[in-house]
């Protein structure tokens, strides 16, 4: 094989995130504290005045990202599962 023939198919069995991602749909919830956490270092980095106690407020805001979630989500699942059919039930 030449050595365009071995690049092509090394190319070809690469992982390509955006077509191939990763299945770790099952560990979303995994995924959340770093995201919140990226989510309040750029927010904290660019509001605060000065950097004194920065990573304080950067914890203070990711457990507030964290636990808002946690809520809306018990809160949508009460909606949906126990509110929406005592409103509208189903007919029989």
């Amino acid at each position: 094989m030449t050595t365009l023939a071995l690049a092509h198919t090394a190319l070809t069995l690469a992982w390509r995130p955006f077509l191939d991602p990763l299945q770790i749909h099952s560990l979303w919830f995994v995924l959340i504290v770093p995201l919140a956490l990226g989510i309040s270092i750029g927010y904290r980095a660019v509001r605060v005045a000065s950097f004194e106690h920065f990573w304080f407020k950067v914890s203070v805001l990711t457990v507030q990202i964290v636990v808002s979630m946690i809520l809306l989500g018990v809160a949508s699942y009460f909606f949906i599962q126990i509110l929406v059919p005592m409103l509208l039930p189903m007919p029989s």
